[in-house]
């Protein structure tokens, strides 16, 4: 039986992520997802997590400052280098299809997506 085997390209460390895990390549993200591999779940021994709160400057009116992300950037354990980042447009927790049943919404809580760049991933298969 043939297993992907997830590690990063920096250094060679084995990520150990698990393909079931894994989003399928068609699913829709608000924040898309051309070239990456989205998963729902890792392995935090892996990986160091890092807050990055940033305000880009955004000027509509007199009173508006900016647009506002938080995102949280994920680093590998062994070297340290980015390899992805986590959102937060996952499926929908509450299992409903939006606020007022308009779609996707900011207000209702989502679960996270751990979003790798393809680029920073070494990808291999394995016999077992």
């Amino acid at each position: 039986m043939a297993f992907t085997i997830y590690s990063c390209k920096e250094c060679g460390s084995d990520l150990n992520l698990n393909p079931k895990d894994m989003f399928p390549r068609d699913f829709y993200f608000e924040a898309g997802n051309k070239g990456t591999i989205s998963f729902a779940a890792v392995d935090a021994d892996k990986f160091r997590l890092e807050k990055e709160d940033k305000i880009m400057p955004f000027f509509e009116t007199l009173n508006y400052w900016g647009i506002q992300r938080k995102r949280t950037k994920i680093k590998c354990n062994s070297c340290n280098h980015l390899v992805g980042y986590i959102y937060d447009d996952g499926p929908p927790l509450t299992g409903g299809i939006g606020q007022y049943g308009f779609g996707p919404s900011q207000v209702v809580p989502r679960a996270p997506r751990y979003r790798f760049k393809t680029k920073t991933l070494l990808i291999s298969s394995s016999q077992t």
